[in-house]
């Protein structure tokens, strides 16, 4: 039986953490800038009123 290469699977550990920072630093600048159009969550709504909450009690 072979024996299993350690530092082989070390380094792809160190590689996937290492893309998964730079993705996540991306969307992070992404959002800071604006990031790319058709991504806002609010998309479609007219005025930018936020529609209220089921079960939520309306304030006076």
């Amino acid at each position: 039986m072979a024996t299993p290469n350690y530092g082989y699977e070390k380094r792809q550990k160190e590689l996937a953490k290492k893309r998964k920072k730079e993705d996540k630093l991306k969307a992070k600048a992404d959002r800071k800038t604006g990031g790319p159009e058709g991504d806002s969550p609010d998309e479609g709504q007219e005025g930018g009123a936020v529609p209220p909450q089921p079960g939520s009690t309306p304030q006076p």
